[in-house]
């Protein structure tokens, strides 16, 4: 009998430990807790440890964007002196760098808002633009005077992106003062390592002077980069413009559409920057060697109209061949009289300077034409022959 108890009282103890066993292994699906982890206070956790200044300070620091953005500086730590002659010298050295994140912040600022009033010409610009073509494209009278004002709207929306054009010249030149600064104050900080007297907190705010000058360095870098990029892509753009609005005056004046200017046209499919040079001089006894005029104008009438045929058979040759030359040929009879010959010269000269300045409207570069003038007997008045080579 003694020996049944003591089995039931070891069976007793055994399902117990089992199921304590069990309680451990399988977490309970009600949500409570077991007890004798309800039992036991939760570990303490650690005190967070005082962040170094350097993580404080990139910590702070917003992210500049990348590719061309809103740049600005990290501020500058904010240390205690140490009292050494070192420590004296890197509060000084930070201060120079708080000034010039302060003018850094400043530029920043200002080619901000020289973009954006860039942004808002450029609207106003190619609206004007906009409405001028589309009455040239429905048709209207030759010299609109409506169409005249709005081409001077216009002409006086690139003068404006010319001014911001030379403010952001002027703004890249105080740019490139403060990257001279902020490599004085590198250097500076760079040499007081070997300052004697200082201790261990000295050479650890210098390294973080350093750290701090670096990051001014990248950004003064990048925003004098983006300047002179903005300078150089404004000024081909306002080139570029004035050249359509060339062409575009020499439509207003005849009533109808061409479409864009040679000029662009031209350096566009070369992929060349545009450069200018000083027109051909006219030159004498040039004749055709048999070749096939790219255009014959006959000068028959009062009142000859051929810029619309002029800027096709041009725009055509300039995007088949880029590096296209035009020569200007005015052609005049020789039969008759000396008197009637040189009259009919005259008026041949004449005529082709009217196809030169035809062609420079439209946009071709003068470096481009050569002018010349001769005399033919299959001819029976004024002409001018258009050669390309």
């Amino acid at each position: 009998m003694q020996n049944v108890k003591a089995g039931f009282v070891g069976a007793a103890i055994l399902l117990a430990g089992c199921s304590f066993a069990t309680d451990a292994l399988w977490p309970s699906l009600t949500g409570d807790k077991p007890k004798e982890e309800a039992a036991q206070p939760p570990p303490a956790s650690p005190p967070p440890s005082p962040a170094p200044a350097e993580s404080r300070t990139v910590a702070a620091a917003p992210a500049a964007p990348l590719g061309g953005g809103d740049l600005r500086p990290p501020p500058v730590s904010e240390l205690p002196s140490t009292g050494t002659f070192v420590g004296q010298k890197t509060v000084q050295l930070r201060d120079e760098l708080r000034s010039l994140q302060g003018k850094l912040q400043g530029q920043n600022d200002s080619l901000q808002q020289v973009r954006h009033e860039t942004t808002e010409t450029a609207q106003r610009y190619h609206g004007t633009v906009a409405a001028i073509t589309a009455k040239l494209q429905l048709g209207t009278t030759p010299g609109n005077p409506v169409l005249v004002s709005q081409w001077n709207a216009a002409q006086s929306e690139l003068d404006r992106m010319s001014t911001d054009i030379a403010a952001m010249n002027t703004l890249g030149n105080e740019v490139a003062s403060n990257a001279a600064l902020a490599s004085y104050i590198l250097e500076s900080a760079r040499a007081a390592y070997t300052l004697a007297g200082a201790i261990d907190e000295d050479h650890r705010q210098l390294a973080i002077l350093e750290d701090e000058t670096n990051r001014t360095i990248v950004l003064v870098d990048r925003l004098l980069a983006e300047i002179n990029e903005d300078v150089a892509r404004q000024t081909a753009y306002v080139g570029n413009e004035r050249a359509n609005l060339t062409t575009l005056s020499m439509a207003i004046k005849n009533g109808e559409l061409f479409g864009s200017s040679l000029f662009s046209r031209a350096y566009t499919t070369r992929g060349d920057t545009p450069t200018y040079a000083a027109s051909a001089t006219p030159r004498s006894g040039f004749a055709g060697a048999g070749r096939e005029p790219l255009m014959v104008i006959r000068f028959d009438q009062p009142d000859v109209r051929f810029e619309r045929e002029l800027y096709t058979v041009a725009s055509e040759t300039v995007q088949n061949r880029p590096n296209a030359q035009f020569e200007i040929v005015a052609v005049s009879p020789s039969a008759g009289q000396a008197a009637e010959v040189a009259l009919h010269q005259s008026q041949s000269k004449r005529n082709a300077n009217r196809v030169l300045q035809a062609l420079l409207d439209l946009g071709l570069p003068p470096s481009r034409i050569t002018l010349s003038s001769t005399t033919s007997a299959g001819v029976s008045g004024s002409e001018v022959h258009v050669y390309v080579r």
